[in-house]
Parts: structure tokens; sequence; C-alpha cells
């Protein structure tokens, strides 16, 4: 951005935002004269930001960097959008100005003295790896969410793993018994029956112990 006294770069003041930290951006201000240029700034939120120099007197086709500090902040503004304005006025001065001590009256509008002036906007951009307040909370909501789930899934399987044991053990006490049974009573159809139902119940432990002891615990 140019105008007839001075250029200033970048066009915008971008931050990099992050919350309880302080972030910082650099305006290079160009004296494009032959004269000396003496510069002040101002800002519509100056609790928010500290400005170091925010005056001073550029030397002819020299230049000088102001460092502009956004204050550490405790919450994300809505959107990510910021409406504060900075503006930095410059005006010619006579070769001997003090850059310490410039007048109070540097900067008025008033004779043939002409005030030169440069609006700049503010711009919040978010670091990589770093999401805005809503993004976290939604975030950190979803993943209780997502936990609270695996935790029930984990619960309900526990249930299924223990019941499934508990039949097992039904099915091994009647096996018992029915072995007991057999060791009683001498009948070849009663014994090929029992072998039948035996290899059944075989089958049906093992299907459940498969199915308890693959459950996650």
């Amino acid at each position: 951005m140019s105008n007839g006294l001075i250029s200033v770069y970048p066009e915008e003041l971008a931050f990099d935002f992050e919350l309880e930290k302080q972030t910082y951006c650099d305006l290079k201000v160009a004296n494009n004269t032959e004269h000396h240029v003496a510069f002040k700034v101002k800002t519509t939120s100056p609790k928010k930001y500290f400005v170091r120099p925010n005056t001073g007197v550029i030397q002819p086709w020299d230049s000088c960097v102001i460092t502009v500090t956004l204050q550490a902040q405790r919450e994300y503004p809505p959107d990510m959008q910021c409406k504060d304005k900075f503006l930095l006025q410059s005006t010619k001065v006579p070769p001997n100005t003090d850059v310490d001590e410039i007048p109070q009256d540097t900067f008025s509008k008033d004779g043939e003295k002409t005030i030169e002036e440069c609006k700049l906007k503010v711009v919040y951009n978010t670091p990589s790896g770093h999401g805005n307040a809503d993004e976290e909370r939604l975030s950190s909501r979803s993943f209780k969410r997502m936990d609270s789930s695996s935790m029930q899934a984990v619960q309900v399987l526990k249930e299924e793993r223990d019941a499934a044991i508990h039949q097992t053990q039904q099915l091994q006490q009647e096996l018992e018994l029915l072995r007991r049974r057999r060791n009683r009573k001498s009948d070849p159809g009663f014994t090929l029956m029992f072998a039948a139902f035996v290899a059944l119940i075989g089958i049906m432990v093992g299907f459940i112990l498969n199915l308890a002891f693959s459950a996650p615990s």
C-alpha cells in the first residue's frame, strides 16, 4: 500500500491467533520522498495491541519496521473475525525534528499541513494443528460420545461372554450327569443315543467357548 509520502507492507495486519499467547506482526514503512516524514500509529482497540514504535521520523528514502503485538486473549472471537482497525498517519516534518520529541500538534489537521492516512485491517489466522473454539468443543463432545458408546459396547460383550461361560458350565454339568447315567445303564440303544447327544453337546460347547473367548476383555 502506497500514498504520496510512504509505502506500507503488508497491506493488512495478520496474526496467528492462539489462546493465552502473544502474537506479532511487523509493518515495514518506507519514506518515498526526499523529505523527513513523521508517522503515528493509532488503533480502535489500544488495550489489545502493543505498538513499537507508535511514532517516529523516517529519513528521506529510508524505512523502518513497526512491530505490533496482539496481547494474549482468553477466548476466540466469533467466527475468527476481527473488526479492529489501524490508522497510520504521516506528514512532512523539518529535518531537525527530534525523533523522541515529536510536537503534539504534528498530526493535527489545521492550516496548510498535509496529513496522509493509511488504514489497515486486522486478520486472525488459525495456526496449523489448532482449531477454533467451536471445533475444539465439537471434537471434545464427539470424543466423549464415542468413548461412552465404546464403553457400553464393551460392557455388553462382557455380559454376553459371562452368560456364555455360565451356559457352558451348565452344559458340562448336564454332560457329567449323562455320563453317570450311562454307567448305570447297559442298553445298547441308550448308548448310541447317548453318544449322539454327547457329540451334539460337544459341538455346542465348542461354539459357545469360541464366542465367549473371542469377545474383548
